[in-house]
């Protein structure tokens, strides 16, 4: 797994000395495993080890003054085109909730607020799932600044809850969820793991600690009717397939949107994307070496949705639509959005031309990002999926 060479700004020595504090506790867990564990655990414990781990110490992630910019802190118009989408739903729904999974400032929350409170279509509740008391802080906070009103409404969750009636969000949510990597070497699958040796974490190869994988490279290479090359290495992420089951037993009526980058499986796994698709993000610098400050940097993987479809679909949901983001915001009334905006002088309106462009122009996030929709016990159309929906390509 070799690493791509970049030059990072280097962290205070506060971020230094929390960082080493997470290596130490990941380097401690690798001897109590026998000198090893899989890259799953080593991704685990660096984005959510308790206290230490990215998206649970604290630190600065969203903006410019963190790591990366996600959709709805790029434009409002990305998370009213959500709530114009899932309204229908939330009609439909024997008690209209929604729930977001991991909601960031929550700055997605209070937008989505924002317009439905604007049609008189509010939820009973907006729960969020979220596992860091400093991000339910700053959620709490954005939204009380910016929908007082509604805070009322808002529920933070531990867990997935039981016998669920609800529009379930996930933006950016899977690729942040930890994955196996495996490679081939000599016509045989092997898993990627993490030591410590002379200093620093290190690459090494193992047995597959899941057959679930070995079956999953195999079935590819069945499927495409051809062998992956020497040294073909990639993700597989069982846990967003677990997560799924989980939210399919957790979910008794509802619909499912979840937004992330990733490709169906045969662009997933392209052999030009013989490397992997692993990226780590740092004050929005993007390089492939995961063992660069742990703790400080985010670590993420592209989503394979066809893997995510065949889950949900086993799951008991419907896949409603895939398509590409840029097609689900210009379905979702993006354009038309744009248009009713006040006429005011032309720098913001420049600025909100721009956002749009990021949101939806292939070379930006257009195409890159997908929407998959789900649903259980809810026959509802969505305008997000009926300007293009590329189901046939799963």
């Amino acid at each position: 797994m070799p690493a791509q060479q970049i030059q990072l700004p280097v962290p205070d020595k506060h971020a230094l000395a929390h960082s080493q504090q997470l290596t130490d506790a990941i380097r401690e867990e690798i001897a109590q495993q026998g000198g090893q564990i899989p890259f799953r655990d080593y991704m685990q414990l660096a984005l959510y080890a308790p206290a230490l781990g990215y998206y649970t110490a604290g630190s600065r992630k969203l903006g410019a003054e963190g790591d990366f910019v996600t959709a709805p802190e790029i434009a409002p118009l990305f998370s009213h085109c959500l709530a114009h989408t899932i309204a229908p739903a939330l009609r439909m729904l024997s008690e209209a909730n929604i729930l977001e999974i991991g909601a960031g400032r929550g700055v997605m929350a209070a937008e989505i607020l924002g317009y439905l409170s604007q049609t008189d279509q509010l939820p009973e509740h907006y729960y969020i799932l979220e596992l860091s008391g400093e991000l339910r802080q700053r959620q709490a906070q954005t939204i009380e600044q910016h929908m007082p009103g509604c805070l009322s409404r808002v529920v933070w969750l531990d867990e997935l809850p039981d016998d669920l009636s609800a529009v379930v969000l996930g933006n950016e949510l899977l690729d942040a969820m930890p994955v196996n990597i495996v490679s081939k070497h000599n016509d045989h699958w092997y898993e990627c793991y993490v030591a410590w040796q002379n200093g620093g974490f290190v690459w090494q190869r193992g047995d597959i600690s899941d057959s679930r994988l070995s079956q999953r490279m195999q079935s590819m290479e069945e499927k495409f009717g051809e062998a992956f090359e020497e040294g073909y290495t990639t993700e597989i992420n069982l846990l967003a397939e677990d997560w799924l089951q989980a939210l399919g037993r957790s979910l008794s009526q509802g619909l499912v949107l979840l937004i992330d980058y990733g490709f169906p499986c045969h662009e997933f796994y392209h052999p030009q994307r013989g490397t992997g698709t692993l990226m780590c993000h740092y004050r929005h610098y993007a390089h492939t070496d995961p063992f660069m400050y742990p703790g400080l940097q985010d670590i993420t993987a592209h989503v394979d949705f066809t893997a995510m479809a065949e889950a949900a679909y086993k799951s008991g949901f419907n896949i409603e639509g895939y398509t590409n983001q840029g097609n689900f915001l210009i379905g979702s009334g993006l354009t038309e959005m744009y248009q009713r905006q006040p006429a005011e002088e032309l720098q913001p309106q420049m600025i909100l031309a721009n956002q749009i462009k990021k949101l939806t122009l292939p070379h930006e996030m257009g195409e890159l990002f997908k929407v998959i929709g789900l649903s259980k016990q809810l026959n509802v159309s969505l305008p997000g999926f009926m300007l293009r929906d590329l189901r046939n390509s799963l």
